[in-house]
């Protein structure tokens, strides 16, 4: 049971999803089985009902398998079953149209029912079935109307009265509706659960590729005017040279203030970039993970706080938010902030890890040792004398804990623990 749990744990919530729908449809054929083909042991003589219940069980593993094979078309991993569903529908047929002779020619207890059970439950089950190889909802709506409208007409010439072949006709009619729009519900919730995984996924890189535009308009805005400067006066100070002017120097000069300039600027703008403010980041994680559908709770406050302390957690934050997002299947994400025996802790922790092998940070450090971004967390820690460990926590959860010393440090006013 263990190894069940974890094999079902370590699917994706679209593969958990396609995984039930399967096993659904595959559970079906066991229902034709159980609903049709063994009652028909107490209605039929036992050579008959052993007949009938072979093809029964016959087209209940047939169907399961177009099922299987229909469902791989709909995710785009095979072509479509063209052939089977045609072997489906022809075998379908051929069992409804054997049953009927059977009842017309053989002997039993209640074979009348026997046969009407099998000819009705086979031909909706088979019509049922092959809705899930088509898309166009008309053409299903033919399907279902076809093998309704065969089911009236080939009980006429073997025996049925008109009433009753009418009332088939419509029975079948109800099973095979019934299952078409089973099979139509469950494609369109199984596509829609991998479409909405799909933009949970887009919306992260977009997060991401949000956060790089950004950087790049800050340095574009840098060092675009001065690169456009710098160039028409080394333009100016070249032809001044040529003429032998001593202005040439003054415009290298110029040239070169303006390069120590955009060279100050630009650190100022990494620098901006690399010391993240932490409210301003926890403000961020929220957000972010909110809007990826992710339950996110965080506690705490950063006032008074030395602002070294901030950045370094800053990055804690925004690396494991980065790592939520892209990495496992979360629900939920809480990140705590508190003080306790002179050091500022900070907390994440999420679930879903399970599910794709990695959580938060667990892809780029596992456990706590190697990886880069766990890596590159415990460096800007250290300079602060802080410490990081991380690793899973219970079946699903995954935990990262920053630890900084406030000794030596200032800090104004205590961090609380009122929910942000």
């Amino acid at each position: 049971m263990s190894g069940a749990g974890a094999w079902w744990r370590g699917k994706t919530t679209p593969a958990k999803v396609e995984t039930y729908t399967r096993w659904s449809f595959h559970f079906f054929a066991v229902v034709e089985v159980a609903a049709i083909g063994l009652p028909v042991f107490a209605q039929a003589g036992a050579d008959l009902a052993g007949w009938m219940t072979a093809m029964v069980v016959g087209h209940a593993l047939l169907c399961a398998v177009t099922a299987s094979r229909a469902l791989d078309w709909t995710r785009g991993r095979r072509d479509q079953p063209v052939r089977l569903l045609w072997a489906l529908g022809t075998a379908t047929y051929a069992i409804a149209v054997v049953v009927l002779v059977l009842r017309k020619h053989g002997s039993g207890p209640d074979l009348d029912a026997a046969a009407g059970t099998v000819f009705t439950g086979v031909l909706a089950f088979g019509a049922g079935t092959m809705t899930l190889g088509v898309r166009n909802r008309r053409r299903v709506l033919s399907l279902v109307a076809g093998f309704a409208c065969g089911a009236g007409v080939v009980s006429f010439p073997l025996g049925y009265p008109a009433p009753t072949a009418l009332v088939t006709a419509f029975v079948v009619f109800l099973g095979s509706a019934f299952l078409a729009f089973t099979a139509i519900f469950s494609v369109w919730l199984l596509n829609a659960v991998y479409e909405l995984d799909e933009a949970r996924e887009t919306r992260a890189r977009l997060a991401v590729a949000e956060e790089r535009l950004r950087f790049g308009r800050d340095l574009h805005d840098v060092l675009g005017r001065n690169l456009a400067v710098i160039a028409l006066k080394s333009e100016l100070a070249v032809q001044l040279a040529r003429r032998e002017r001593p202005e040439a120097v003054e415009q290298m000069i110029e040239v070169q203030r303006i390069a120590q300039e955009s060279q100050r600027e630009v650190r100022d703008v990494v620098r901006g970039y690399r010391e993240a403010d932490l409210g301003s980041e926890l403000a961020g994680a929220r957000g972010v993970l909110t809007a990826a559908g992710i339950s996110c709770e965080v506690t705490g406050d950063t006032g008074g706080l030395p602002a070294e302390v901030q950045s370094a957690l800053g990055w804690v934050v925004r690396e494991a938010t980065t790592n939520v997002l892209r990495h496992g299947d979360a629900g939920r994400c809480s990140v705590g902030l508190k003080v306790r025996e002179g050091c500022v802790v900070l907390t994440v922790e999420n679930d879903g890890v399970a599910v794709r092998g990695s959580g938060t940070g667990q892809d780029r450090g596992g456990s706590g040792s190697g990886g880069s971004g766990l890596a590159g967390l415990r460096e800007r820690l250290a300079v602060v004398d802080g410490t990081l460990e991380a690793g899973p926590v219970g079946a699903d959860g995954f935990r990262v804990v920053a630890s900084v010393p406030l000794s030596g440090r200032t800090a104004d006013a205590s961090v609380s623990g009122v929910t942000s």
